[in-house]
């Protein structure tokens, strides 16, 4: 869990996804609904900025509630709603700097620059995917009058500022020497094998908006390039074709585009608000439909539910939520089991950061050594001094154990209280007892390290 371990960067992602859990953490305990709720709020606070984005682009009060309505439904938002990732923080940082540029561009005012470069700074502090929007704003105000904004001192003080925020987490990366870029390429290459990078452009229509506001974004673009009037607001267009035409050349996921649709919507919300006369439109329609296409994306049942187990068929997350308190409760056991003189010199290898995180955050309850793992920023943290003499292992199969210990005996089962089948339970379900090393802790280590 990196949460415990506070730091300005990581393998994985920038800090502050880790920053906010511990903030959770602090605030509530080891509570799955308090973490949640930090995400909650990012996504509430995303469709209050998309309204009021609505509202600088010349919306009235339909508009603006059209415009929030489309991100409320939005599968993307949903989700992140009812977790708490990196992803769904990264969206509200996109949206708050839609909404400073649509502020920039109505009042003309530049200082709307530092509002800019504050939510870009965020955003790569939070997610590395937010270089793509700085581009696409880049690219904007080459291709449009904002180019005029290019000999303003606020322009480039917002610059300053996005740097200056990051700064933190690009010396870290430079003291590691940019090791996060090896984990996203290794990350890209491994979805793009096992074709999770597929079918990018169709999934546009069901994963970072709504199948049913499909028109509503479709008028937005129209709104930024085809309406003359609207000139003036073009930049935001390009703060979508741009991250959108680079996502898709690189293969990227379906979702990365989705801090870009909001801006869409309220475009696309003013638009009609402008050319059809609201009392016809299907508001309630689409806020029922989409209401019901979110049903299915968040499990509002109990564990092992029909509906519950219909909604983590699609969804993995939810899966993988399962039986960790189970897990280290086990560990415990087996731990309890081995004579009192191995107990000293034991330790706790976990073949993911799931088991790592679960054991290092229910472990002290037990009275358990905190959990050593070579993938991502685990490996970092190395092995202990003196490193342990009997280890206690967890998410590695007996295949992947005997090259480098000379006996590996199965001492227990992952196993949760539903009887859910999720990655842990399928595809590693033993747990070893491993003693007898083949060769010295630092060579092993060298070699154990992995990305996940």
């Amino acid at each position: 869990m990196t949460s415990r371990y506070l730091a300005w960067g990581y393998v994985a992602y920038p800090p502050v996804t880790p920053f906010l859990a511990r903030v959770a953490l602090e605030l509530f305990g080891a509570s799955a609904a308090g973490l949640r709720s930090l995400g909650a709020v990012a996504q509430c606070a995303a469709i209050v900025l998309t309204g009021l984005m609505a509202r600088e682009l010349g919306g009235r009060r339909w508009a603006q509630a059209a415009a929030a309505l489309a991100v409320a439904i939005a599968p993307v938002s949903i989700l992140w709603g009812a977790l708490f990732q990196y992803s769904g923080l990264d969206y509200l940082w996109w949206v708050l700097a839609a909404y400073c540029a649509a502020r920039l561009l109505r009042t003309e005012d530049p200082r709307w620059w530092l509002g800019i470069g504050v939510a870009i700074g965020l955003g790569m502090m939070t997610r590395y995917t937010m270089g793509f929007l700085a581009l696409g704003i880049t690219g904007g105000v080459l291709l449009t009058p904002a180019r005029r904004d290019l000999l303003s001192k606020w322009l480039w003080m917002g610059v300053a500022a996005s740097l200056l925020i990051f700064l933190p987490n690009l010396i870290w990366q430079i003291q590691h020497n940019f090791i996060s870029l090896d984990f996203l390429r290794f990350l890209h290459a491994r979805d793009v094998r096992i074709g999770r990078a597929d079918g990018f452009l169709i999934q546009q229509l069901f994963v970072p908006a709504n199948l049913f506001t499909v028109p509503l974004w479709a008028a937005g673009l129209w709104f930024y390039f085809a309406t003359p009037p609207r000139k003036r607001y073009r930049l935001l267009g390009w703060m979508f074709v741009i991250p959108f035409v680079l996502f898709a050349a690189a293969k990227g996921r379906e979702y990365y585009t989705a801090g870009s649709y909001p801006l869409l919507f309220a475009g696309g919300a003013v638009w009609a608000e402008h050319r059809i006369a609201p009392r016809r439109m299907p508001a309630g329609i689409a806020l029922v439909l989409g209401a019901a296409f979110g049903a299915i994306l968040v499990p509002i049942g109990s564990v092992n539910s029909w509906w519950w187990i219909q909604v983590a068929s699609r969804v993995d997350d939810f899966r993988e939520e399962v039986g960790w308190p189970e897990l280290v409760e086990t560990i415990a056991g087996i731990r309890d089991t081995l004579p009192a003189k191995v107990r000293p010199g034991l330790g706790i290898l976990a073949g993911n950061y799931g088991e790592a995180g679960a054991i290092n955050l229910y472990g002290p309850e037990y009275g358990l050594p905190k959990a050593i793992s070579g993938v991502n920023s685990y490996w970092l943290r190395g092995y202990g001094d003196p490193p342990p003499r009997t280890l206690i292992v967890v998410g590695l199969s007996h295949a992947a154990l005997d090259p480098y210990f000379e006996n590996c005996e199965v001492a227990g089962h992952v196993t949760n209280r539903y009887g859910v089948k999720n990655e842990e339970t399928r595809e590693h379900p033993d747990i070893f007892v491993c003693r007898g090393w083949r060769q010295p802790w630092p060579e092993f280590w060298k070699q154990f390290r992995r990305y996940g």
